[in-house]
């Protein structure tokens, strides 16, 4: 597996919420995937979320991911 760009990285991220979602239908989890939908404008129903997404990820590479 190459390098992840950050939105692959989230969509992953994302992916993983889900199946965790279909397998315990946990109403924390179904809210937290509402705002991490994208939406036609190409941001998060959240905005603060995908700020989020970035500052763990600076938390956790050394390096950035490739945009």
């Amino acid at each position: 597996m190459g390098n992840l760009t950050e939105r692959q990285a989230f969509d992953a991220m994302v992916l993983f919420l889900e199946q965790v979602y279909e397998r315990t239908e946990s109403d924390d989890i179904a809210g937290l995937l509402s705002d991490l939908i994208f939406a036609a404008d190409n941001q998060t129903a959240d905005p603060a979320a995908w700020q989020d997404w970035l500052a763990c990820l600076q938390r956790v590479t050394p390096v950035h991911l490739s945009q």
